[in-house]
């Protein structure tokens, strides 16, 4: 588990009861090797929550360092991080953890990002936004930066808040399935889980959606959120106190369904990619029990030369980053978007999510 139960803000929720790092989603969408930022700062943060022994890790805080540099530096160049605003967020909000002061410089630029709606990516922020408001609390929690900064910060996670709660669904979630997590620690560490009705929705929604956190990486989202914390918690963690509760689990394999299904699978790409919005539509017969990622291969196996794809292994599971020969590329600032016809955008990875019998699946090339 990645925290412990400890003192919480609100009531804990337990599990007892019953898309996916952004960062790792777009590394493979870029021909040059982009800064490990966020992959980096999730990695230092989970270390951290298992409580090493002293310093241990002290030179991959410096290699965080430096990449938040690189990023900075991107930044003046392009007018945004090389990498994204969610990875210089997640390195700012480890940075935080580890005791660990930000250039103000850097910080006042999150905020005027912020601020002016910069933060984009297929029109779903929450995740992003969730992160600079984690980030932001810390900040100023920890007193890692003036009086004067420290105020507007606490200003802009409380703002954040606010969109949270606007961003809610009539199904309780919070842009998607898996930025709702995200939120949910907004809430958590700012103290407005015990004032925001938007919290118990979200909560709800999210103990009936947990068959979408199958992954390790997923599940390191999650669980604190389940258990009443946010990755803030980390830094004020107890580390004595810790019992060594970890045991394998034993996970039984989904039960065969008898059967086939057929799936109508759509590709699109739009202007300025390409002139015909319709690249590819054709009905793929699978097993019943198939996920989208069984679909694509078997339309692959059905005719290589009319349909191929290719995927980015994450730790949240394959990433599509290339579909008939185009790819989405960072430097574009694109990717493969996969709705649900006609325009529900997907809830899970391509190894996870199970397209029902006749369902039509849309992979559309999309900006963000």
């Amino acid at each position: 588990m990645l925290l412990s139960p400890v003192l919480t803000l609100c009531p804990r929720r337990s599990l007892q009861g019953y898309g996916r790092s952004r960062w790792d989603a777009e590394r493979g969408m870029s021909t040059e090797e982009p800064p490990h930022t966020g992959r980096l700062a999730l990695y230092l943060l989970g270390l951290q929550a298992t409580c090493p022994p002293v310093n241990p890790h002290r030179s991959l805080v410096t290699w965080l360092k430096y990449y938040l540099e690189e990023e900075w530096t991107g930044s003046q160049q392009r007018g945004h991080p090389i990498t994204s605003y969610y990875q210089y967020g997640l390195g700012v909000l480890a940075l935080c953890v580890h005791r660990k002061r930000v250039r103000d410089q850097v910080v006042q630029r999150l905020l005027t990002a912020q601020q002016h709606g910069k933060l984009g990516h297929g029109g779903n922020t929450v995740d992003t936004e969730a992160v600079l408001a984690l980030a932001f609390t810390c900040l100023e929690r920890r007193r890692l930066v003036g009086t004067e900064l420290a105020a507007k910060l606490r200003l802009a996670a409380h703002e954040a808040s606010r969109n949270m709660a606007k961003a809610q669904g009539p199904d309780g979630i919070i842009g998607n399935i898996y930025s709702t997590p995200w939120a949910l620690q907004v809430f958590l560490a700012t103290g407005e889980c015990q004032t925001e009705p938007a919290f118990s929705q979200a909560m709800a929604a999210l103990l009936e959606n947990l068959e979408a956190f199958g992954t390790a990486a997923t599940m390191a989202q999650v669980l604190p959120v389940l258990h009443g914390h946010s990755y803030l918690d980390i830094a004020s963690r107890h580390c004595g106190e810790e019992p060594d509760t970890l045991t394998p689990l034993d996970m039984e394999p989904l039960p065969e369904v008898p059967g086939n299904k057929t799936v109508q699978l759509v590709v699109e790409c739009p202007l300025p990619w390409c002139y015909d919005l319709q690249l590819y539509d054709r009905l793929v017969p699978v097993p019943a029990t198939a996920s989208l990622l069984d679909v694509l291969q078997a339309a692959a196996a059905l005719d290589p030369r009319e349909f191929r794809f290719h995927t980015q292994d994450t730790p949240q599971g394959p990433f599509l980053t290339q579909v008939l020969g185009l790819e989405a590329r960072q430097e574009k600032r694109n990717y493969w978007q996969i709705l649900s016809a006609p325009s529900t955008p997907l809830q899970m990875g391509i190894a996870e999510y199970r397209p029902p019998d006749g369902a039509t699946v849309i992979l559309r090339l999309s900006e963000w």
